[in-house]
């Protein structure tokens, strides 16, 4: 019994049988049925979600927003894959299979995701390979784009770490 109410519950499954050894036919827990004709919702939001691109998006925003959920698909591009699709800016759970499955195929044109992650990091390691200048900043951790790093850049370098040594010298 314990086994059966234990196992995740996917919402293709229409029936659950106890196959545990020796117990009567005539339990209450021998066999469960679920509905499948509708997601399950958790206080009004519906648990189905789009995937585009390797991601599941949120349902209860506009696809412009939403499409924002994927690794380099920023507003300028969002706005661009909307406008080439001709599709209106409507709300995610709104949209039907057939503008799902073309709003996949458009997205699959850009780098996104993975490939674009994987690009990147190519691209810092050929820097840190060839020791220009931007790879031994990589190297290093600070900044390459020219800040200065006396006051700021804290997020590169980490907390501060106080020297023991050394003092202020007396105005």
């Amino acid at each position: 019994m314990a086994q059966a109410l234990a196992t995740p519950v996917a919402p293709s499954l229409s029936l659950i049988c106890n196959r545990g050894g020796g117990g009567s036919s005539a339990s209450p827990f021998s066999a469960l049925s679920f509905p499948v004709a509708a997601p399950p919702k958790v206080q009004g939001l519906s648990i189905r979600c789009a995937r585009v691109g390797g991601v599941e998006i949120p349902n209860n925003k506009r696809v412009e927003y939403s499409l924002q959920y994927i690794h380099g698909v920023g507003r300028t591009r969002a706005r661009q894959i909307l406008c080439d699709l001709g599709m209106e800016n409507k709300i995610t759970k709104d949209l039907s299979e057939e503008e799902l499955t073309t709003l996949r195929d458009e997205v699959s044109k850009y780098m996104i995701e993975g490939d674009l992650r994987r690009f990147n990091a190519l691209n810092i390691r050929r820097l840190k390979e060839i020791q220009c200048y931007r790879g031994t900043r990589h190297i290093q951790g600070l900044p390459c784009r020219g800040q200065r790093t006396k006051n700021n850049c804290r997020t590169l370098k980490g907390k501060r770490v106080t020297i023991a040594g050394k003092k202020k010298t007396p105005r």
